[in-house]
């Protein structure tokens, strides 16, 4: 790897967001990167990776997210990239400068670093991205407005600058000027700047980080000599992965942060068309048997100009998945234990293709998994939250119904296992809230459940026989009907888990519903 004839460089820069609406608005619609490629993740296929750069994708102008919806935040430390830099247009900062003040764009400067004018910005989830004035003059605006151009540069904190320099001279990588606590490292198209953050904090994964950097690899051949030689020198463990896009090393320098060797080949356009790149959602190439449930669970988005649902701020984190040909009926999913608001999205969108689904997430917790209330020792549940949950539900549900011009008529809850449970207590609390209601494995929670009057509610209970809360379950059944529920149940052959069996006599009920 010592003697590099290729040019050596920045492939691309990984990070995460939180929030996959106001990512696409801010590198798309604020920078003018095009999205060049949508998938699952390699690693988690239901984590939606998003790819920006120019408009033919090429390395060293490739910025990549993936997309932990509403996931927790991070911490940048050592051991990370805490900055990422592009390259702007020397006769361009005062007007980027005014974009960003328009924008509302959080922003500092211009400032000087290393001879070059410098505009700090914040993207929605605080990552610091610069622009740097050091592109060739730009003699007329263009028709379609600002963008950015090639990436400039990157930023390590590391406690061993020293080590982390050296580890970057394998990647094409030579000493550059130095700054304070900063080591300006050099390639043939951009820079790595090191920064000595001895006795600053470790980062912490998660959004608002980055994941990891990328430089770029010949071929495949360089990529297998330098996982030839890392191990030979007792690196950090090398991982090798075939991407489709290109293949890679993994590795991690002295200072902990993870980087990648990539090649440039095979490209972005092997599966779409040049000029149609980021159209059309991929799934990795071992998934593609649940591929249609991954087009379900990965969040939605839309491009700057495209049409879009509003986002409202509500109790409890939510999600919309919209049909390609919408009907009116609107499902309301309530997760089970550990799940999140995606999880039922797959189930409910082959039952009832045309629905929009409105998935939400239950604000307890349990060993950091999501739940809707507390569960206490003894198998017991607080009874308390319950009914403190279930009062910010129905704001949630009214809030949500007012916001999203969503019509009470056409809502059907569905709820599996601790979010039927929930979905059960809401209707003892609240009654006339919930008017149809698909109860999947519940139980009755409530030690105490008041008869209420639930003349007009629609119930389709189904039951595990071998579920080890099934006289729970049928206590549960008795409540619905002293209370004037128009029940249908089913005790089937199963446990906790949902068979095969569910979704056709989901699919049954909710087409009797629509006939009534």
């Amino acid at each position: 790897m010592s003697a590099l004839s290729f040019a050596t460089g920045i492939h691309h820069v990984t990070l995460i967001t939180r929030r996959v609406q106001d990512n696409v608005d801010f590198y798309v619609g604020f920078l003018g990167l095009h999205l060049v490629k949508r998938t699952g993740g390699f690693e988690d296929a239901e984590q939606l990776h998003l790819f920006y750069g120019n408009a033919e994708a090429e390395p060293g102008t490739l910025v990549t997210f993936l997309v932990w919806e509403d996931g927790a935040p991070g911490r940048v430390g050592n051991g990370q990239v805490s900055e990422i830099a592009f390259s702007v247009p020397q006769n361009t900062i005062g007007e980027w400068l005014t974009r960003a003040i328009t924008h509302r764009v959080p922003v500092e400067g211009p400032l000087h670093e290393f001879g070059e004018t410098v505009l700090r910005l914040k993207d929605p989830d605080g990552i610091i991205v610069k622009l740097v004035a050091n592109g060739p003059p730009m003699p007329d605006m263009p028709a379609d407005g600002l963008a950015v151009q090639r990436l400039r540069a990157v930023t390590l904190l590391t406690e061993t600058p020293e080590e982390t320099a050296a580890f970057l001279g394998r990647f094409g990588y030579r000493p550059g000027p130095a700054s304070g606590t900063l080591q300006r490292m050099l390639s043939d198209t951009d820079a790595v700047d090191v920064r000595d953050a001895s006795g600053y904090v470790l980062g912490v994964p998660g959004t608002g980080t980055a994941d990891h950097v990328a430089f770029r690899a010949a071929d495949l051949a360089a990529v297998e000599r330098a996982e030839a030689e890392l191990s030979r020198r007792n690196a950090s463990p090398t991982t090798l992965h075939d991407r489709k896009y290109f293949t890679s090393l993994y590795v991690r320098e002295p200072g902990g942060t993870l980087i990648e060797f990539a090649t440039d080949g095979p490209g972005f356009a092997i599966d779409e068309e040049p000029g149609h790149l980021g159209e059309t959602l991929f799934v990795p190439p071992h998934d593609l048997e649940r591929a249609e449930d991954l087009k379900v669970l990965l969040p939605q988005f839309s491009l700057p100009g495209e049409p879009r649902m509003p986002r409202r701020n509500l109790p409890f984190v939510h999600r919309f998945f919209v049909p390609e040909t919408p009907g009116d009926e609107a499902l309301v999913l309530l997760h089970g234990s550990g799940g999140n608001e995606a999880a039922l999205m797959p189930l409910a969108h082959r039952v009832a293709p045309q629905a929009t689904l409105l998935g939400v997430r239950g604000r307890a917790a349990e060993e950091g998994f999501p739940r809707w209330f507390r569960r206490l020792p003894a198998g017991r549940f607080d009874q308390q939250d319950i009914r403190s949950e279930a009062e910010a539900f129905a704001a949630f549900v009214e809030g949500g119904m007012d916001g999203y011009r969503l019509d009470p008529e056409q809502l059907v809850f569905l709820g599996q296992s601790n979010g039927a449970n929930f979905l059960a207590a809401v209707m003892a609390l609240h009654p006339g809230l919930v008017r149809r209601a698909i109860l999947l494995r519940p139980m009755l929670v409530l030690e105490e459940p008041p008869v209420v009057d639930l003349t007009g509610t629609d119930v389709l209970m189904v039951s595990g026989r071998l579920y080890i809360a099934a006289p729970s379950a049928r206590q549960l059944v008795a409540w619905l009907r002293a209370c004037g529920a128009r029940l249908t149940s089913h005790v089937i052959d199963a446990g906790h888990p949902l068979t095969d069996q569910d979704p056709p006599l989901v699919r049954e009920w909710l087409e009797s519903q629509r006939q009534i």
